[in-house]
């Protein structure tokens, strides 16, 4: 009796913390979606917790709660819009992306990280550009772009050091040289260029990313492999 009755309480507990578990990833998203419509629509400075709070229908103690400050519901968004969801795994720790650094085939590698570059750039780059902006009255978000600045040279140095090990770089391309080569290429600032300015399609700009990224950074194919690739 005293076994079932443990079971019960138990089985309720868990069922009130998924209930309330469930109710704030709706609130945190229901934030999030709010703040992309005004900061896009006002701009970073000119739209208030209060307003993200009305437009939302999320009580402005709550927003705090969550999040702490106007600048954490942006790190939150960006956050999103770089991996395509609300889930805690960075890019660099997901499965496509540890599947692609572990190929052996380093053309399939640098084609498969043009078109996750393309997908996160497509989904972040509005966003970026919001963050950029607070970057030059904030302190704080001039941190904060210094923070994805570093996070992102890190995830895209793996590519680097995977190339490296395998011993799939130009001769004369050192594995620092081949990092800088693919933080430039792959910057948000070159696909707004491209895209934003230039109005390429983002199909042309990954297409145009991937064979850039093999052309600097892999040894030009052989006579034997071009002759393979036309047949």
């Amino acid at each position: 009796m005293a076994a079932d009755l443990k079971s019960r309480r138990s089985h309720d507990s868990n069922g009130r913390r998924s209930r309330g578990q469930a109710r704030t990833r709706l609130a945190r998203a229901a934030v999030v979606q709010a703040a992309r419509a005004l900061f896009l629509e006002r701009g970073y400075a000119a739209t208030t917790i209060e307003a993200i709070s009305d437009t939302s229908d999320v009580p402005p103690a709550t927003v705090y709660r969550l999040f702490s400050s106007k600048l954490g519901i942006l790190k939150a968004l960006l956050d999103v819009s770089i991996a395509g969801d609300d889930q805690a795994a960075p890019v660099q720790d997901r499965a496509n992306t540890r599947a692609l650094l572990a190929d052996a085939d380093p053309v399939r590698q640098l084609s498969g990280f043009a078109g996750i570059c393309r997908q996160i750039n497509a989904r972040s780059a509005p966003i970026y550009r919001i963050l950029l902006s607070a970057a030059g009255v904030d302190p704080e978000a001039a941190t904060l772009l210094a923070e994805y600045t570093r996070q992102r040279q890190e995830g895209q140095g793996q590519i680097a050091r995977s190339l490296a090990r395998a011993g799939a770089l130009r001769p004369e391309l050192k594995q620092r040289d081949a990092a800088d080569i693919i933080h430039a290429l792959m910057s948000p600032e070159v696909y707004r260029l491209l895209v934003g300015d230039r109005g390429w399609p983002p199909h042309r700009y990954e297409q145009w990313l991937k064979d850039i990224l093999i052309d600097q950074l892999l040894p030009p194919p052989t006579t034997g492999q071009i002759d393979g690739a036309q047949a």
